[in-house]
């Protein structure tokens, strides 16, 4: 293929919980998404991008800093975007999930998780182009990173098949 934004995908790959994937080829991630959140970044000059999945908004105690909590998984995220040679001008962000039933929980983490997202992000300079948060539903996500494509499934409930590879009663 001659365009650019049009690679040949090389990989899938699953985004469990409390991880962070930074492909250096083209790949589709896929996660599913309740309360927890994703922030995917693009870098539109190196034409690549990575996501995060995390459960909760912030961690303020240093030996339980894991993915798991979003001022981890972002600021992880970006440095390793800068790292890789991306510029935070070239940057922009999509940002997922949030839900809230209040049949499951008094607590809406999704919103907590959400507007924590939009903070981190308005520090760091980074744009945010497009969110899809809140509500009561649930997510499926599918990005294809070579050209910062997005698809947002929304689902009445979670189930094990909407894992990906999707078994079961999909």
């Amino acid at each position: 293929m001659n365009d650019e934004s049009n690679k040949l995908i090389t990989s899938d790959y699953l985004l469990k919980p409390g991880y962070i994937y930074l492909p250096d080829k083209p790949t589709v991630i896929s996660t599913v998404l309740g309360s927890s959140v994703s922030v995917s970044l693009y870098d539109k000059s190196r034409k690549m991008g990575g996501m995060n999945h995390f459960l909760f908004p912030i961690v303020g105690l240093k030996e339980k800093t894991t993915a798991r909590y979003g001022n981890v998984a972002i600021h992880t995220l970006v440095r390793l975007m800068l790292e890789g040679g991306s510029l935070v001008k070239n940057m922009e962000a999509q940002l997922f999930g949030g839900a809230y039933n209040s049949k499951v929980s008094v607590r809406d983490i999704g919103r907590e998780n959400y507007v924590s997202a939009r903070n981190i992000l308005s520090q760091k300079r980074i744009k945010i182009v497009s969110e899809d948060v809140g509500g009561e539903l649930g997510r499926k996500i599918v990005f294809n990173t070579s050209n910062y494509e997005i698809v947002i499934l929304k689902v009445e409930r979670l189930r094990d098949s909407d894992w990906y590879p999707y078994e079961g009663d999909r």
